[in-house]
């Protein structure tokens, strides 16, 4: 409806225009809201007050030349009012808010998913986690956030990889390889200390243990630099086939586990560090070679190659969005912690020096996720071996309430998790909610079927008999389903998802307390159906985009 009226909008400004009644020597932004009072209308606009200072006329005066520009030739519009100081009120007919039942019954699951993407390579790397210990609950809101991002941008038409950067190379490896040489040698016997900065917790000596078990005592009293690499890989190959099935369990797939050493092995760092010194996007200073991203809006240049000719984290990065680049993406879309966030606009400086518009790199930040234990936030800290994995999580309160409550905040704002409320068959339980919603409708649907009523077909219905205030409520809120799709998919936001099932679910549960939809009323109960079959079908879409079942039975 939106889409609709504000193209009703732009037809009148542009009459408007001809006859001279508004100069509108830019073309203005069209801005519509629901009111919070339903009294207000369907939809209201801010376009006159907009339009006051640049045309040098009253809002009221604005809006008027508007309004008495507007030709519904459709009949959508029931009434239009001018409010305020030059609000503009729209009523749409009921019956055209009905006919979104017959669209949502003729397209089915594919209502609401527009071709926005046109099949647009979209690469979405998330979780990224290093292989140096178990996920915990801040990578699994980040890969519920990636992957139900993914959902949505391939629903609307986006032609979408998803990836997973693992980062193999480094100091963090070391780390790895050296707590696990430790624990190893410490089995045998051997008092070999633990490092100071090592990886703690029970899985490292897991580690060992399947080392010790593949290699025996071979590498006892071996000089840690001269099996550092046997050690690393074993351990990192190990965090990641742990990581595999954690992810797997979460329902997250990738489509490619890239390496960063594969980047240093093949030469691709260098390369990619020839390619932006020959267009003089590095140049060097003092001993170290720099990236000259203040010519991109970085607030000062980077160093990529230290004076030792070691490299820094940026000269990887380098080489590693280069080549997603290559790969053919035109959107590349990073799903980082929040505190990545001052090194956003060194990486669209590198995305610049190729050659590539800055906003071909989109960067959805994820805030920390504080687990609550009988009330009580759990204290974690990775190193220390001290935190709540995915698993756990998983493991308490089940994948779908971890991936619906991961998603019932902005990604970059903070989440406190309550596992005891995850558990909760109540309101408050936001996934249960949703879900008992579906599986209400799925009970009332094997009740019409015991009691041989057909699934009502559009031809067989009256939606005039929709006439109380709860039904005319839920089917605006189906019909607002689009435009939720739509501005979640380009705004990189799939938590307006939950928000809008919330609201659909409350809007249902309401309904369904105060009025029974099977009665004695033949045409009344069909037609009660058909609203209820396709409300099943938009809960269906939304949970299957955020990654979440819709169960048949709770």
């Amino acid at each position: 409806m939106k889409q609709t009226l504000t193209e009703i909008l732009l037809q009148a400004l542009s009459r408007a225009k001809e006859k001279g009644e508004l100069k509108l020597e830019t073309q203005p932004a069209i801005t519509l809201d629901t009111p919070r009072d339903k009294s207000h209308g369907d939809l209201a606009t801010t376009l006159a007050l907009t339009l006051a200072k640049p045309e040098a006329k009253a809002p009221r005066k604005i809006a008027e030349i508007i309004v008495g520009n507007i030709q519904d030739e459709d009949g959508i519009i029931e009434k239009i009012e001018i409010a305020g100081p030059g609000f503009i009120n729209f009523v749409f007919r009921q019956d055209r808010w009905k006919k979104t039942l017959f669209e949502i019954d003729a397209e089915g699951p594919a209502y609401g998913l527009l071709n926005i993407g046109k099949g647009e390579k979209v690469l979405v790397e998330f979780v990224s986690a290093n292989p140096t210990g178990p996920l915990h609950v801040g990578h699994g809101r980040g890969a519920a956030v990636g992957d139900a991002l993914a959902n949505l941008l391939s629903a609307v038409g986006y032609d979408v990889s998803r990836e997973f950067y693992i980062n193999d190379a480094g100091r963090q490896i070391r780390l790895l390889a050296l707590s696990v040489y430790a624990k190893y040698q410490q089995s045998f016997g051997n008092d070999f200390p633990f490092p100071e900065d090592g990886y703690h917790g029970s899985y490292i000596e897991e580690i060992a243990q399947g080392f010790s078990k593949v290699h025996a005592d071979k590498f006892l009293n071996v000089p840690f630099e001269e099996c550092e690499s046997q050690f690393g890989d074993y351990g990192k190959d190990a965090m990641l086939a742990d990581i595999r099935t954690d992810l797997e369990a979460f329902g997250v797939r990738f489509d490619t586990w890239f390496s960063e050493a594969t980047l240093l092995a093949d030469g691709s760092v260098q390369k990619s560090l020839a390619e932006l010194t020959a267009s003089r996007n590095l140049y060097e200073q003092d001993g170290a070679l720099w990236l000259r991203s203040t010519a991109y809006g970085d607030d000062k240049d980077r160093v990529v190659v230290k004076k030792d000719k070691s490299y820094t984290y940026l000269a990887t990065d380098i080489a590693y969005h280069r080549n997603k680049l290559a790969r053919g993406f035109t959107t590349l879309v990073n799903i980082w912690g929040a505190d990545h966030h001052g090194y956003i606009p060194r990486v669209q400086a590198v995305i610049q020096a190729f050659g590539h518009p800055k906003d071909s790199l989109h960067v959805v930040l994820v805030q920390l996720v504080a687990i609550l234990r009988n009330g009580q936030p759990v204290p974690m800290s990775k190193r220390a071996g001290t935190f709540v994995t995915l698993r756990d999580v998983i493991q308490d309160v089940g994948g779908d309430a971890a991936r619906y409550i991961f998603l019932t905040r902005r990604s970059d704002s903070h989440l406190d998790f309550d596992l005891d409320i995850a558990k909760e068959q109540s309101r408050e339980n936001p996934v249960y909610y949703v879900q008992y919603a579906h599986a209400r409708l799925s009970s009332l649907f094997r009740e019409a079927e015991a009691r041989k009523l057909a699934v009502p077909k559009r031809e067989d219905v009256d939606l005039a008999l929709l006439d109380l205030e709860e039904e005319q409520n839920i089917i605006k809120m189906l019909a607002k389903y689009p435009e939720v799709i739509e501005e979640a998919a380009l705004s990189y936001e799939p938590h307006r998802l939950t928000f809008y099932l919330q609201d659909l679910a409350g809007l249902l549960h309401n309904y369904y307390f105060k009025h029974r939809v099977i009665t004695e009323d033949t045409a009344r109960t069909t037609v009660k159906l058909f609203l209820m079959k396709q409300v099943k079908t938009v809960i269906q879409s939304a949970l299957k985009i955020l990654g979440v079942s819709a169960p048949e039975r709770m």
